[in-house]
């Protein structure tokens, strides 16, 4: 039961996240709106690391694991954040959601014994990504540069949050909380909102702040939630929390009044199906 009240929890927060970020990075670009959020989930961690953080905890290999989860948080969020400004959010969040099914697969790659069903199911999720991905992204009136399409740079971001998922579900059973939350806040602030300083970037506007803060709030207490779950059941806190995706998509239809044609339609559906069994197999 904790395993799935866990990644439910972590599912909501993380739609709220990816819901502000997507607004904010319509304002302010995603550079801006990582760095934003790092700083906020800074803040929030960085006291209760100092006063409860027993630093004999940790060992060589669990600091080489922290690195593991700093980087590809912070360089799956920048790669996200630049998909969700690139196209619909309804197409990406389902797509990069899609993590919980990739942790499931790196957690059979180093010894976990998968079902037959189990294995069907990821690749039924795994064809509905395909025909979310498959239309064309929407013209875009904020970002007209070169590059890989928003369903491409999804697809990445998945990829690195699968990878946290599982090394994230992994060093939780090993160190406290604090810990685990520290990694991807001092990475992003380091790397991404420190520059950002020294460079004099014009800091966001008062509405856009609230929305960071929000996000970054958020975030932070999803990664709390699902450690929590994957403590006692790795797999099912990671494809619980991935549900975020249908929230995400049910709140950009009321934000930005999305639109999918039919195939976009029938691959979130396909992938929604796909992991809605994962979750109930897993549970």
């Amino acid at each position: 039961m904790t395993a799935i009240l866990g990644g439910i929890v972590a599912s909501v927060c993380f739609a709220v996240s990816s819901l502000c970020a997507s607004v904010a990075t319509r304002e302010v670009g995603p550079a801006t709106t990582l760095a934003g959020v790092m700083a906020f989930g800074l803040l929030l961690v960085l006291p209760p690391t100092v006063l409860l953080g027993d630093a004999g905890e940790l060992s060589a290999s669990t600091i080489g694991l922290m690195v593991i989860i700093g980087a590809s948080n912070v360089i799956g969020l920048r790669i996200e954040y630049l998909a969700l400004r690139r196209g619909k959010v309804g197409v990406v969040v389902p797509i990069v959601s899609t993590d919980g099914a990739i942790a499931a697969v790196i957690a059979v790659l180093v010894g976990l014994q998968l079902g037959v069903r189990t294995g069907v199911l990821l690749l039924v999720v795994g064809a509905g990504v395909v025909f979310a991905a498959a239309s064309a992204d929407p013209p875009d009136a904020v970002d007209t540069s070169p590059g890989l399409r928003s369903s491409v740079l999804a697809l990445i971001a998945a990829l690195l949050f699968g990878l946290n998922l599982y090394v994230t579900g992994h060093v939780g059973t090993e160190v406290s909380l604090v810990w685990v939350l520290l990694p991807a806040r001092l990475v992003g602030s380091a790397a991404v909102a420190l520059p950002l300083a020294v460079r004099g970037v014009p800091r966001p506007r008062g509405g856009v702040v609230a929305l960071l803060a929000l996000a970054g709030g958020a975030e932070v207490l999803g990664v709390v939630a699902y450690t929590v779950g994957a403590r006692h059941e790795l797999a099912v806190a990671a494809v619980l929390a991935s549900q975020f995706a249908a929230l995400t998509t049910l709140g950009a239809y009321f934000v930005f009044g999305e639109r999918l044609d039919r195939s976009q339609v029938a691959g979130l559906v396909i992938v929604a199906v796909g992991v809605g069994l994962l979750a109930a197999g897993a549970a």
